[in-house]
């Protein structure tokens, strides 16, 4: 059971760290830092879009319009953390003191 918490655990750590290199690299493209015409720059960001966009998409439809500031990652990054602390306390950590 403990590969299995660890493996849920780095799951969680990198999809963490796709909302952040989409996020980044939105602001850079935003501020033209970098190029979509670059052919890296697109590919990662249709990775990170079709990576988040899915989680994403339901949190904006139900916020208000903010004037152009996007919380909905945030959001996310709070609610993927409230899901791993409840994985690991409720689920991993019983499991793991029975010795499972």
């Amino acid at each position: 059971m403990a590969m299995v918490a660890s493996f849920v655990n780095q799951l969680i750590s990198l999809y963490i760290f796709v909302i952040f290199a989409s996020v980044v690299l939105s602001w850079l493209i935003s501020f033209n830092v970098v190029n979509r015409n670059n052919q890296f720059v697109d590919m990662v960001w249709r990775f990170t879009t079709a990576a988040t966009e899915p989680l994403l998409r339901p949190i904006r439809n139900v916020l208000p319009n903010l004037g152009g500031i996007d919380i909905s990652p945030i959001i996310l990054l709070f609610a993927i953390n409230a899901l791993q602390v409840g994985l690991n306390t409720y689920v991993f950590a019983p499991a793991l003191t029975r010795g499972l």
